[in-house]
């Protein structure tokens, strides 16, 4: 299975253990969500690299399922030189899961994301959200659009407002261009191991989510070893890429 990265993974000084960040995105999404995260990281002397799932972004590759964007992963993680520090988006918690027990991994980051066990769905998560009172939230189960062929689609309209309320114009229209589709199957699976129980790991918690309630995301939190809560919407890496930068680099130069 070929691979699809985006980044940098220029050396960093000899006196410096830095580990490599590795990024993995969300559903419906691909490498490019990270594309204001690594040039800020590449400034910080960070090496860093954005992967493409099969069959998202630039991947010419056809879709797999969980099992398969993991051992994608895994493949790259093998090709990684020293300390890893892995991050999932969203959906990508459950691949960082599964990924994540690789000997490289040294810190799990969840971004708003999945945090599943073994017995759970990676969509579990989102099914609680909808049994929520929202108030004023929008549904994001109304902006999922299901087609015969077995892939989920987005409403752009709906999508905006759940997944980049706190971005600029300029940065939805950016962001809405490059969302794709995403197979169901995914969201229906569950992980074969459990890096967080194992693995040292922070959960970035957004409480301005429009996608992920805050308080399932406050749920899935307890399971890891690290909390940080920041004020954005689904996507910090759209909307506050310094903020998204400043975490990793600090986490990667930890080792």
């Amino acid at each position: 299975m070929s691979e699809i990265v985006r980044g940098s993974t220029r050396p960093t000084p000899p006196q410096v253990s830095t580990a490599t960040v590795i990024m993995v995105h969300g559903a419906w999404h691909g490498a490019w969500a990270f594309d204001k995260v690594l040039p800020l990281l590449a400034a910080s002397d960070v090496p860093a690299l954005a992967v493409d799932l099969p069959g998202h972004g630039n991947s010419k590759e056809s879709f797999t399922d969980l099992h398969g964007d993991a051992r994608l992963v895994s493949q790259i993680l093998d090709g990684i030189d020293g300390n890893v520090v892995l991050v999932g988006h969203s959906y990508g918690g459950a691949v960082i899961t599964e990924a994540g027990v690789h000997d490289a991994v040294t810190r799990l980051v969840y971004l708003c994301a999945n945090v599943p066990d073994p017995d759970e769905e990676t969509a579990a998560s989102g099914d609680l959200a909808v049994t929520m009172a929202r108030g004023a939230r929008p549904a994001f189960a109304d902006a999922v659009l299901s087609h015969p062929d077995g892939t989920l689609t987005l409403d752009p309209e709906i999508a905006a407002a759940c997944l980049y309320n706190d971005c600029d114009d300029e940065t939805v229209a950016w962001a809405l261009a490059r969302l794709g589709s995403h197979p169901s199957l995914n969201l229906l699976q569950q992980p074969t191991t459990v890096a967080w129980r194992s693995t040292p790991s922070t959960y970035v918690l957004c409480r301005n989510d429009q996608t992920v309630h805050p308080r399932i995301q406050r749920q899935m939190a307890n399971r890891c070893t690290f909390v940080v809560e920041w004020d954005t919407g689904h996507s910090p890496f759209a909307s506050q890429p310094q903020l998204v930068a400043d975490l990793l680099a600090s986490l990667a130069r930890a080792g």
